[in-house]
């Protein structure tokens, strides 16, 4: 008697641990990945991506520093933070030749002579990376 209480019992955490574990999982499919970018992997990225005429004149330390200046100014645009920051009202447009124009005079101010092409080569590279783990979405609709 007191062996079938105790499978009973048993059976009972079973199930009810299976519910539970179920649940949740189905509750966690159901949302979205929560993007995270890693700045190993994404100069590892963009570099194996670069056109070739690019990746022979750049090493991963250029690649990084310039990544790491395009994070800058997406910071100093309000695009990126790291959850503490203060939301920002509306959408914010960042890319194209401003994007450039800013790494290429953070490189002149350190000395890094950086060609725009080079910039914006790596600079799509990333965008791709980017999109590839969900950080970006689409484009924006002409009319916002």
């Amino acid at each position: 008697m007191v062996l079938f209480w105790g499978v009973l019992m048993i059976a009972i955490v079973f199930t009810v641990a299976a519910v539970v574990i179920g649940r949740e999982a189905r509750r966690l499919d159901a949302v979205p990945p929560n993007p995270t970018f890693n700045i190993d992997e994404a100069v590892e990225w963009v570099a194996d991506r670069l056109p070739f005429d690019v990746s022979a004149v750049l090493s991963h330390g250029d690649v990084r520093q310039i990544i790491d200046w395009n994070l800058e100014y997406f910071r100093t645009r309000g695009v990126s933070g790291n959850g503490h920051s203060a939301d920002v009202e509306g959408p914010v447009v960042v890319g194209g030749a401003e994007t450039v124009d800013y790494v290429l005079h953070r490189a002149r101010a350190t000395g890094v002579d950086f060609t725009p092409s080079q910039v914006h080569a790596v600079l799509d590279a990333q965008m791709s990376y980017l999109e590839a783990i969900g950080a970006v979405g689409p484009e924006a609709p002409e009319d916002l």
